[in-house]
């Protein structure tokens, strides 16, 4: 069973993993344990806020409202990147859902569809509300998407998960929505990726005569980044034995853009990865522009890629112009 970290681990971790991490208000005594359990802890739920605005959304999510008090999530997620931390403990995020999603989560077996929302997943999961407004429209910057990465690695890293631990609200409960306009499955392979290939690269035992400096030096890794990945503040005192955490080098960018995922273009999106679609469609001589291609989806779009899909020899119930995932791969669109 798995139990809370405490406020200083759970920010030695998110900075390990690169995340620019921002301490708001009383954040670290900010809960609402005294309304049922905190934990055992099993994974992580990503939200959208349905709001705009930084302020007003770290506000929001930090106090809550009168139908429902704050916090609302742990972490709210900007545009930018930036990561405000304002709860530590209970929160009133995931709300009811099914418990055979719970199960699969605890056993990191595939989520099954969600038919009951007969379990609290508030004493479960940590949760991260991301500014967007849910419309399928309001973009998901490339910074706050790695954000997302980021902040889900850290906390699967910390518990020994792989990304199944991590789930979208809508994959909880069948009465929400969020996250709209991105892939979660997408996302678990980039988190799964880092966890495989990047992040934290070992810990260090302190010896006799050791500083940060030194430490540093010997591992390649600016001092501060150590003393940031394991929440020591001035004067910076390390003890013999004492075991320190060591930030390795952040996972390498993929070549080529990850398969958004079909409910993307489902969603009528703008965005860069939709031009960086249509220019290779061109490029390969699937092309169905009267101008263009740009960030919008439209008919044309769809209208290519069912001549790319034709062009692949695909069975023709799966020529109807909404991408999947071989044909996405084998179109090798660049990374935007």
């Amino acid at each position: 069973m798995a139990s809370p970290l405490s406020a200083d681990r759970l920010l030695a971790a998110l900075r390990a993993e690169g995340v620019n991490v921002i301490e708001y208000g009383n954040w670290r005594t900010h809960n609402r344990n005294h309304k049922g359990a905190w934990g055992p802890i099993n994974g992580v739920v990503i939200h959208h806020t349905v709001s705009s605005g930084t302020d007003a959304s770290v506000r929001m999510c930090y106090d809550g409202y009168a139908e429902l008090p704050g916090p609302l999530c742990h972490g709210v997620i900007a545009k930018n990147g930036d990561v405000y931390l304002v709860g530590n403990g209970r929160a009133n995020h995931a709300g009811k859902g099914d418990a055979d999603v719970l199960s699969a989560v605890i056993g990191e077996r595939a989520l099954p569809r969600t038919t009951d929302n007969n379990r609290d997943g508030n004493p479960h999961f940590y949760g991260f509300e991301c500014i967007n407004l849910g419309n399928g429209a309001d973009p998901w910057p490339e910074a706050q998407l790695d954000a997302i990465e980021r902040v889900s690695a850290a906390l699967c890293r910390a518990y020994g998960w792989s990304a199944a631990s991590v789930i979208g609200h809508r994959e909880w409960t069948s009465d929400k929505i969020d996250p709209r306009g991105f892939s979660m499955n997408t996302m678990r392979e980039r988190i799964d990726r880092r966890l495989e290939h990047g992040g934290r690269s070992g810990s260090y035992t302190v010896k006799a005569g050791d500083t940060l400096s030194s430490i540093g030096r010997a591992h390649g890794v600016p001092w501060k980044e150590i003393a940031a990945a394991n929440g020591l503040r001035e004067p910076y005192v390390i003890k013999p034995g004492q075991s320190l955490t060591l930030p390795g080098k952040p996972a390498p960018a993929p070549r080529f853009e990850p398969f958004p995922g079909v409910e993307f273009f489902k969603s009528n999106p703008r965005s860069p990865v939709v031009t960086a679609m249509g220019r290779r469609l061109v490029e390969v001589g699937c092309s169905a522009y009267g101008s263009g291609p740009g960030p919008q989806w439209t008919s044309a779009d769809r209208a290519a890629f069912r001549k790319w899909q034709e062009h692949l020899g695909d069975d023709p119930q799966y020529c109807d112009g909404w991408p999947g995932r071989k044909q996405w791969d084998a179109l090798k669109v660049p990374k935007v």
